[in-house]
């Protein structure tokens, strides 16, 4: 048959032409296809991968020797992690989860080869994980994988330099410098070193902002003063925009269906503007795309292809932008009851509490501002 009737008409049959369909219909964001198409495919039903497999080929590929006995004790890890912490919408121990830490950990190995394998691999998965973590998870976590890995200890990394230009940045705006959120955003850095899109996740007034602005601004700092010794002191721009403030047309960019005139979005615009930096005065500036607003599956979803390693921005009108190098997503958002799974596993997440800031902090720096307004004698 060269031929069939398609719509009244006749087509052209291609045999070299196949349509592949992957879905999983269980969550949101994700819908079933309609019964007289599902009825044109062959379904074919898919099993869980082997984790440990795939974690130790990838663990060999990055030049470890003991990736049989790192890749057990790893996907071991994250499954009791899955038992055993806590439910919370933001957590992911899936294939990508896994897959990013290898990744950590190959980088990691290339920089430093005399250290310990399991000890790169014990960094890898603790700064991969540890930001998103509840307070109350972190002694369980520690403890599996003081269980996996018996008398280990992994030395943490000195952020010396960048500690100072974050505590310095800080003060310029008469901000306190507590021990536990200057953590945060040390981990804000080390999650974008694994992920190029980052999601700051917590309840207004947790420092969500704050968060990442010091992050820029002490990078950018760093920057100015002449250190070169990491690849991530570089000058750092920050775009912001709330995407439920406007339409999916202003967001993503439309056509007019009647003069069939294409209208740029601001998701497209940005993304633009990143490509034509890269040719600036400035090429090897961040940038960063801040996303501040709820997310859920109906415009997150269309953020997809950008999220994982494609790096790739679809847009409606057929064009596809590659995502630079300097660019990094980033979302503030209040919680992921919405968000589906997928979106979830392509974030690194680093999640606020207010145990981090406290309310001392803003006492003292609500009393710092005050100084010179209410008379001394009210404020002591």
């Amino acid at each position: 048959m060269s031929e069939f009737e398609f719509n009244e008409k006749m087509m052209p049959l291609n045999l070299r032409f196949g349509v592949f369909i992957t879905m999983n219909p269980g969550y949101a964001g994700r819908t079933e296809l309609p019964d007289n198409l599902k009825a044109l495919f062959r379904p074919v039903a898919m099993m869980i991968p082997d984790y440990r497999l795939i974690a130790q080929i990838i663990l060999y590929s990055e030049g470890f020797v003991t990736a049989d006995e790192l890749a057990r004790k790893m996907v071991n890890l994250y499954k009791l992690s899955s038992e055993q912490l806590s439910k919370q919408d933001h957590y992911d121990f899936g294939m990508r989860a896994v897959k990013s830490v290898l990744v950590m950990a190959g980088s990691l190995r290339r920089k430093d080869s005399t250290t310990e394998e399991n000890i790169v691999l014990i960094r890898a998965m603790r700064d991969s994980n540890v930001p998103k973590f509840l307070e109350h998870d972190l002694p369980l976590f520690e403890g599996i994988v003081n269980d996996l890995f018996p008398g280990v200890e992994v030395p943490f990394i000195d952020y010396g330099k960048l500690q100072e230009a974050i505590e310095n940045q800080l003060r310029k705006i008469k901000y306190q410098t507590p021990a536990k959120y200057i953590k945060k955003v040390i981990q804000l850095l080390e999650t974008m070193m694994v992920r190029h899109g980052v999601m700051l996740v917590g309840l207004t007034g947790t420092g969500k902002t704050t968060c990442q602005r010091i992050l820029g601004k002490a990078l950018t700092q760093l920057y100015n003063d002449g250190n070169t010794s990491d690849p991530w002191y570089k000058s750092v721009h920050i775009d912001t925009l709330n995407p439920k403030a406007v339409t999916m047309g202003e967001l993503f960019g439309e056509t007019n269906i009647f003069t069939m005139e294409w209208t740029e979005g601001l998701v497209s615009k940005l993304f633009k503007d990143a490509v034509a930096a890269l040719e600036g005065d400035k090429p090897d500036a961040k940038r960063w795309i801040n996303f501040d607003g709820p997310v859920d599956a109906l415009w997150i979803e269309n953020m997809n292809t950008v999220l994982d390693d494609n790096k790739m921005l679809c847009l409606p009108n057929g064009q596809r932008i590659k995502m630079p190098a300097t660019c990094t997503m980033m979302f503030e958002v209040q919680d992921l009851r919405v968000a589906s799974p997928a979106t979830v596993s392509r974030c690194g997440m680093v999640y606020l509490e207010p145990v981090h800031l406290g309310w001392k902090p803003l006492i003292k720096t609500w009393h710092e501002n005050n100084t010179e307004v209410i008379p001394a004698q009210f404020l002591d």
